[in-house]
């Protein structure tokens, strides 16, 4: 997992604030680790690395690790492929016993492509404050 969060880094630009969404998107070559073994005949990115590009957005945002704590909902609307450009779009943070709760969006082109909701906390006993 540490090789695919070091790869999803690699791939994350424009990283901003737009209101009170936090913003970033990600293109993933064809020789990304995550489209391994997800399927070697048709590449789609797995979901597991979807929401790796929320906890990156999110940490590269506050400039501090967070833990995911549950995926209280995911689901998956389009495949992504190797080429393909996606926005990465996390608003709606609702801290709680050092806890948050996030929204978030990927999208291709405008449209919806997967939706999160997902309970996070900083860690090494992070605050829950985004900066």
């Amino acid at each position: 997992m540490k090789k695919i969060k070091q790869e999803v880094e690699q791939y994350m630009t424009g990283l901003a604030l737009e209101g009170q969404a936090l913003t970033s998107r990600f293109m993933f070559p064809d020789e990304f680790i995550g489209f391994q073994g997800h399927f070697p005949e048709k590449k789609i990115l797995p979901g597991v690395c979807q929401i790796q590009c929320v906890l990156t957005t999110l940490e590269k945002a506050n400039k501090r690790a967070v833990e995911l704590t549950e995926i209280v909902t995911a689901k998956y609307l389009a495949p992504i492929v190797p080429g393909d450009e996606v926005d990465c779009a996390c608003g709606e943070l609702q801290e709680k016993d050092g806890e948050f709760l996030v929204k978030a969006l990927i999208s291709k082109g405008g449209a919806k492509v997967s939706e999160f909701k997902l309970r996070l906390r900083f860690a090494a006993g992070g605050d829950g404050q985004r900066t």
